[in-house]
């Protein structure tokens, strides 16, 4: 599967990314990728350091919409589908293409799930005067949704801005301990 390597950034089950498609290896990545399933990863550097070191965990992104510019620069969503490990790579110019496998999400019994859904959906900020409406449909949508991954990962997608804790939450397969992740990052919003 194709990789876009991009620093900081993470991509999880359930979200969308926007995207700007302007340096001339991802517009090629981007005509492969139309041509061929409309897919690609988001690779995650491992470290500032070291930009050629790329997290041995993602999720595969299916493109939504795409809407190419005069100028050869495309602006895309790209929603995601599911965590895959890296396994290797098959080509490193002029784009990257890994080996890809996915990650076994074991299940979890539906009262534990609920109530982990429940304590995070708590967490959530409160609503204010500017926002209330907003945060009332955030809550009943959320509430609505029967996956309790789905959920995790839409929280932990819109609402964790630690790179560590991202991190974590998409690499770790186990929806409680996604759970435990999420939830320490939410109580220190």
């Amino acid at each position: 599967m194709p990789v876009m390597v991009l620093s900081d950034c993470y991509l999880f089950p359930g979200c969308y990314l926007p995207l700007f498609i302007f340096e001339e290896r991802y517009r090629e990545m981007l005509r492969h990728a139309l041509a061929h399933d409309r897919m690609f990863c988001i690779g995650t550097r491992a470290g500032k350091r070291d930009a050629d070191q790329v997290l041995p965990w993602t999720t595969a992104g299916l493109i939504r919409a795409c809407v190419r510019q005069p100028d050869g620069t495309s602006q895309l969503m790209l929603y995601g589908l599911r965590r895959l490990n890296i396994t290797g790579w098959l080509q490193e110019e002029p784009f990257r293409i890994a080996s890809v496998e996915p990650i076994a999400v074991p299940a979890l019994d539906s009262t534990t799930a609920q109530q982990l859904r429940e304590k995070a959906i708590d967490l959530l900020p409160q609503p204010t005067e500017s926002c209330s409406e907003a945060m009332k449909q955030l809550r009943a949508t959320l509430e609505a949704i029967p996956c309790p991954d789905r959920v995790c990962d839409i929280l932990a997608y819109h609402f964790v801005r630690e790179p560590a804790a991202l991190r974590q939450l998409l690499a770790e397969p186990d929806t409680a301990r996604r759970y435990d992740v999420l939830i320490s990052a939410l109580k220190r919003l």
